[in-house]
């Protein structure tokens, strides 16, 4: 396929008030999803990248992170199995049984589980220093494989950087999902925002129908800092993000070049979206 050009964008001194990230996960999980990622990075559709560690492709993947200067996060992955050769017996070990866990039922990410503490610990921290050997720094954003970074375990632990830039929960309006369901994403949004940085708002890409939600959340990101989570490794993503249709949907407003940014209070953005 060859790729169009990068989506429009306005003079480098042109100013908005809001940023619009364009994330895409998994990066280095398999040799298939970096290339894919790395066709959108170069189109211009896609922002900053979360990495995979101890996985098929992250030593090629972290290779062209250095090499290009793209913006990367860790992703840390407890529910996916680790695929690097030479990995450590007891890291393989450690992670299936949070896997066990967390996809025993809907509700386990959010009980905490004191039998898993030095688990998560030791997960958690393997990861962390393999980003470091990988990307030569600690990671300065933080989200999780299926969201799992915001696990009970995790977050009561302390287990992220204090600082860091973490990912929050998904953003939805009144209706979209039940009360008690935002209300506990609100409860623990507000617990973040204690310790950690967050964007205002949190968006999947998909589903791009109805079309007027892509046009909300370019809205939103005119006023606020709007993070779009995608993977470009799915083919309807994918043909979105490397066609003319993310330059229809953007117009003139940019995507932005790196996810380094300060965000507004989440508090006021959360009132505004309600």
């Amino acid at each position: 396929m060859k790729p169009a050009g990068p989506p429009a964008r306005p003079s480098v001194g042109a100013s908005h008030a809001g940023t619009l990230v364009v994330n895409a996960d998994d990066w280095g999980r398999d040799r298939d999803t970096t290339a894919r990622t790395l066709d959108c990075v170069r189109r211009g559709s896609v922002s900053s990248v979360s990495a995979m560690v101890f996985m098929a492709d992250s030593e090629w993947a972290a290779e062209i992170v250095r090499e290009r200067g793209i913006d990367a996060g860790l992703h840390l992955n407890f529910t996916t199995a680790f695929t690097a050769p030479g990995r450590a017996a007891r890291l393989t070990e450690q992670q299936q049984r949070l896997s066990r866990y967390l996809r025993r039922h809907r509700f386990a990410p959010a009980l905490f589980h004191p039998g898993l503490v030095r688990s998560f610990e030791y997960v958690v921290a393997a990861q962390r220093d393999e980003f470091c050997r990988l990307y030569g720094a600690e990671p300065a954003r933080v989200d999780g494989h299926h969201h799992m970074h915001l696990s009970a375990n995790v977050l009561c632990q302390g287990l992220l950087p204090r600082g860091v830039l973490v990912r929050r929960n998904f953003s939805f309006q009144p209706g979209e999902k039940s009360l008690v369901n935002r209300l506990y994403r609100r409860a623990v949004d507000h617990s973040l925002a204690k310790r950690y940085r967050l964007a205002d708002f949190l968006f999947s890409l998909t589903p791009f129908e109805p079309r007027a939600r892509l046009q909300r959340i370019l809205s939103l990101a005119h006023r606020f800092v709007v993070e779009v989570e995608t993977h470009p490794v799915r083919e309807e993503e994918y043909q979105f993000l490397m066609g003319d249709e993310v330059g229809r949907w953007i117009g003139n407003f940019p995507i932005a070049p790196r996810f380094s940014v300060t965000p507004r209070s989440s508090a006021a953005a959360q009132g505004e979206h309600e």
